[in-house]
């Protein structure tokens, strides 16, 4: 992840942009969630982050600090990822079955995945040709961009419209 995304710039002619970087083996992981509530449809976006790939047991620590925040009955609408289906998640979700409902999206259908658009906005827009130095450069930038999100509920809005999910 600390690999730039490039993209299509402008830039004077003959002067093309360059971004020099080293190919880094450091990662950088993220959980997020969109969240809508039942009754005045305000929008939140949580997230974590951990500098190891994500496993099960993290994926079951989120779900803990967002009930944690959310204090209702939580319907997660998840898509098909491994760590979702993984054993201590499963374990989590039986143990506290009244309080969270999974929803499953079809296979392959990230489309309809309103935390995806979160990634994709991070990605493409507010990521987009960054070369940071550093995990740390690279989670400040991570954690703006989500902050950021977070703040324009008309964003959130727009990735449910994106995946045809009517709030």
């Amino acid at each position: 992840m600390l690999q730039p995304l490039v993209r299509r710039t402008w830039a004077p002619r003959g002067h093309t942009p360059v971004q020099r970087q080293w190919h880094r083996h450091d990662r950088l992981s993220a959980i997020s969630a969109v969240s809508v509530s039942p009754r005045r449809r305000r929008l939140g976006l949580y997230w974590s982050m951990q500098r190891c790939n994500v496993h099960g047991d993290n994926v079951a620590a989120f779900l803990q600090r967002v009930r944690r925040q959310v204090r209702r009955k939580i319907v997660l609408i998840w898509d098909r990822w491994s760590v979702h289906k993984a054993g201590v998640v499963g374990r989590y979700l039986e143990r506290h079955r009244r309080s969270v409902v999974v929803e499953w999206l079809p296979a392959y259908a990230p489309e309809l995945n309103p935390a995806e658009q979160v990634w994709n906005h991070a990605k493409y827009t507010d990521l987009a040709n960054l070369a940071p130095d550093d995990l740390e450069e690279l989670e400040s930038h991570v954690e703006e961009s989500f902050g950021g999100q977070r703040a324009r509920a008309h964003l959130l809005r727009a990735f449910f419209r994106k995946a045809q999910l009517a709030l």
